[in-house]
């Protein structure tokens, strides 16, 4: 158990969907300074990582990007990104893209630290490394009806509805 736990935290963890597969070149199994939050205590360089996926399931007609801590000190975990109405033609996000440019017509839900777009992991100094599960997710609609005002749960929720694949990496950081 401990082998596979040290392996979990040294290389990531990657969750498929069939052969849909979520991949980054900035995420491994640990978070760095890069992807830390600049604020609540942090002093990270919040930049949004590279992620790109493949073979998404048949009927795809968009895609949406979630980043979650279920081990927040909060009871109900923190949503550091939510990103709906990716293209389907859309395979990639770019490292930086919240900071720079989404594909058009992609909407960055305001996530839990108040702010549109990609907030990075700031779990409190001393306690446990958290898990950061980022999720790609194959959608059976080219559109939902989310603003950036919408709150993440209600977002997660419409999400989920329409959720024909996802993939995920699971990666860990602390402090």
């Amino acid at each position: 158990m401990k082998r596979i736990l040290t392996s979990l935290v040294l290389s990531g963890v990657m969750v498929m969907a069939g052969n849909f597969t979520l991949t980054s070149s900035d995420i491994k199994g640990q978070l760095t300074k890069a992807q830390e939050f600049k604020g609540f205590g942090c002093d990270g360089e919040n930049v949004s990582p590279e992620l790109s996926w493949k073979d998404a399931p048949k009927g795809t007609k968009s895609f949406a990007v979630t980043v979650y801590d279920p081990d927040a000190p909060t009871g109900s975990g923190w949503w550091h990104w939510v990103v709906v109405n990716i293209p389907a033609n859309v395979t990639k996000l770019a490292r930086g893209a919240s900071e720079k440019a989404m594909p058009k017509g992609t909407v960055e839900v305001t996530n839990d630290y108040g702010i549109e777009g990609f907030g990075g992991a700031c779990p409190p100094k001393g306690d446990k490394p958290h898990r950061y599960v980022f999720t790609v997710y194959a959608l059976d609609v080219p559109k939902l009806d989310i603003t950036p005002k919408t709150k993440a749960p209600v977002a997660g929720f419409m999400i989920n509805a329409h959720t024909i694949g996802k993939a995920s990496i699971i990666s860990y950081y602390g402090r």
